[in-house]
């Protein structure tokens, strides 16, 4: 019989609080600076976690990864508090995508399948970590893609973002593409002529279009229809994508 595990790559206590939002316009100064989380999305920020060790009839296997050590001992507070199921969860620190790629080279996917959820703060997740996933041939995967918390904040107006801002979308996506499906060619008029430049074009649905065809490229079914998210003024904040290559 085969064993189902449930993979939270970034379960943080189990309810995920959200800091303030910043302006699209504007890049901090560093990466990690970047508030990815609009404040009318707390409320769906529930934890995976949580509902995932409600959930009935219980999985076989639960790992729950997590840097912060704050974090792994209220999750070990949570394991403590459900004695029917403890032996079955198991808590791991450290980085995400290190450890999930570990993980799925280290099990026997023969006796084992999982269903894996993915909920970034940002763009953590890299594509190197998805593709991993997918070679496995053997594991569900659920996305919270950061749709407008995070990869449309950084596509700037004016032109392509530099530097360390586009390694981290190449990463992200598995490709340098994103600077041609996202940004097209306009002419502008300086003092000495003509001057070819790029500006943004892409909209919410093309950006989230592009990583599902990113995804199309190694998993046989991508979900057609991504329930996006959307904050009180009606602007997607991020979509939830549904992805497997489940062989049962």
């Amino acid at each position: 019989m085969l064993r189902i595990t449930f993979v939270d790559a970034f379960a943080g206590t189990g309810y995920r609080q959200s800091p303030k939002a910043a302006s699209a316009q504007t890049l901090p100064l560093r990466l990690d600076d970047l508030p990815v989380y609009d404040d009318e999305i707390t409320l769906f920020q529930q934890g995976s976690a949580r509902i995932a060790l409600e959930t009935s009839p219980p999985f076989d296997h639960y790992v729950f990864i997590e840097q912060n050590p704050a974090s792994i001992a209220e999750l070990e507070q949570r394991r403590q508090q459900l004695p029917a199921i403890a032996q079955r969860i198991e808590i791991v620190q450290g980085e995400a995508n290190a450890t999930i790629q570990d993980w799925c080279r280290r099990t026997n996917w023969r006796t084992n399948r999982a269903v894996v959820f993915l909920d970034p703060y940002g763009m953590e997740v890299a594509w190197a970590t998805i593709e991993a996933i997918a070679n496995t041939q053997a594991i569900d995967l659920w996305v919270l893609f950061p749709l407008g918390q995070a990869v449309n904040r950084v596509l700037t107006r004016s032109g392509p973002p530099e530097g360390g801002w586009a390694d981290r979308l190449t990463t992200f996506f598995g490709t340098a593409d994103w600077k041609a499906a996202f940004y097209r060619p306009s002419s502008q008029m300086n003092l000495f002529g003509e001057e070819t430049q790029f500006e943004k074009g892409a909209t919410f649905e093309q950006i989230g279009t592009f990583f599902l065809q990113r995804l199309a490229t190694i998993f046989p079914k991508v979900a057609d229809n991504p329930l996006y998210l959307r904050n009180r003024k009606n602007v997607p904040s991020s979509s939830l994508a549904h992805f497997h290559e489940l062989n049962v």
